[in-house]
């Protein structure tokens, strides 16, 4: 059988449960499709299990995002 060295690409590292939006996900520990989703993981309801969100990113009115600058604004005086 060949082993793969590099274990840190996603494809070769096997299946990861995750939450997936849009779909019908159901809980590993108890089977309940009720979630309550924040903005890195999904909840479940019922057992409280914890499941990363599949998108990765960052949904959600709090989402910061801020620009660079090499120097400060004006201040408006």
């Amino acid at each position: 059988m060949h082993q793969f060295r590099d274990q840190s690409l996603p494809g070769r590292t096997g299946y990861r449960i995750s939450y997936r939006m849009h779909e019908v996900n159901h809980c590993p520990g108890c089977g309940n499709t009720h979630w309550i989703v924040g903005r890195s993981v999904a909840e479940c309801a019922f057992c409280e299990t914890a499941l990363p969100l599949n998108e990765g990113g960052s949904i959600g009115t709090g989402l910061v995002r801020g620009t660079r600058r090499t120097q400060p604004a004006p201040l408006a005086a």
